[in-house]
């Protein structure tokens, strides 16, 4: 047999090794392919435009938050004869701070904590409109037309003293007239075309014809005050003193009567107040002499005697009626 000599061996070597390479390269081959056909199905990358962009989705969405934010701030609610929680369905009345007969419908209003609540003859109490803002005054200038003033409610947008708010359908919605971040109106009044305020900010009583222009009077504490129904200059309060009274728009004020807590001057010769130990106290002469003609129990925090009945609220939101001027009294809502 013949011998393989040493340069056959390499020879040899050298084929099975360009043999055993070439799968290889076919199989690298093939998936390059693969990945190219790949890519020709799923078509280029998608470009990114500019709304697909994280940081102008962001801005995009701050933007629109914000314009809810105004629209919130600006009007709120709903047609206070459409929708509204009743309290049975969850929502319930904070805290009172005014109270007032609507001549549109005769219903009983309650400007209170968490907003402000219509209560029907029924006695169930149902929220006005969306907003929740703190009402610290409140009066009603008209059929439908209110005017208030005080905080924003929880989670709602706005300055912390809303200045003076307007609504004219109700209080289904509100816009601010004046003073928003600078008047935080404790009491308010409507009398003569005219408002009469307390700004618990300023401790001053402040006047307006137009609900725009401001004219401030002198410096005084004030709980309540109540204006002449035949002089707008004369306004009494109740002060830290007692009664209160001023016959040049509340520039001067000087000592008139007993301490006394909350008023209304009904008309000329009938001004009602409720005194610290829940007295209800009629004077006949515009509170130089007094008589008490009954008792209401508990810390009363809103007052109001509009034609027909007298209506009060206590420290826990219970809300009284009574139909004999104060002698008795008969709850309608707690």
């Amino acid at each position: 047999m013949a011998k393989t000599t040493s340069k056959q061996k390499a020879a040899k070597t050298t084929a099975a090794r360009r043999k055993a390479a070439k799968p290889k390269a076919a199989t690298s081959q093939a998936a390059k392919s693969q990945a190219a056909k790949a890519r020709t199905r799923q078509g280029p990358p998608p470009r990114q435009t500019p709304s697909s962009r994280p940081g102008v989705v962001v801005a995009v969405a701050a933007a629109a938050v914000a314009l809810v934010l105004a629209a919130v701030w600006y009007v709120s609610g709903q047609p206070a004869d459409d929708k509204g929680a009743e309290t049975g369905g969850g929502a319930t009345i904070e805290h009172v701070h005014g109270l007032g007969i609507n001549p549109a419908n005769g219903d009983l209003y309650a400007a209170a904590h968490n907003g402000l609540f219509r209560i029907p003859d029924g006695g169930k109490a149902r929220r006005v409109g969306k907003g929740a803002q703190d009402t610290m005054g409140f009066t009603i200038a008209g059929s439908d037309h209110f005017l208030a003033s005080g905080h924003p409610g929880h989670g709602e947008d706005g300055p912390s003293a809303l200045g003076l708010m307007e609504s004219t359908d109700g209080g289904a919605t509100w816009r601010t007239s004046s003073l928003a971040g600078e008047a935080d109106f404790h009491a308010l009044r409507f009398r003569h075309d005219t408002v009469y305020g307390y700004n618990s900010m300023s401790g001053q009583l402040m006047v307006s014809a137009d609900q725009k222009t401001w004219q401030s009077r002198g410096q005084v504490t004030l709980r309540d005050f109540a204006v002449s129904p035949s002089d707008g200059d004369t306004l009494v309060a109740s002060g830290e003193q007692g009664l209160m009274r001023s016959t040049d728009s509340g520039r001067t004020w000087s000592k008139d009567g007993p301490p006394v807590m909350l008023l209304d001057w009904q008309t000329d010769d009938r001004l009602w107040a409720i005194g610290v130990s829940g007295e209800v106290k009629r004077s006949e002469d515009g509170g130089r002499n007094w008589s008490n003609v009954g008792t209401v129990d508990g810390q009363i925090t809103a007052f109001a005697v509009p034609e027909k009945a007298f209506y009060v609220a206590t420290a826990d939101s219970a809300i009284l009626q009574s139909a004999d001027d104060g002698k008795t009294w008969t709850t309608i809502y707690s």
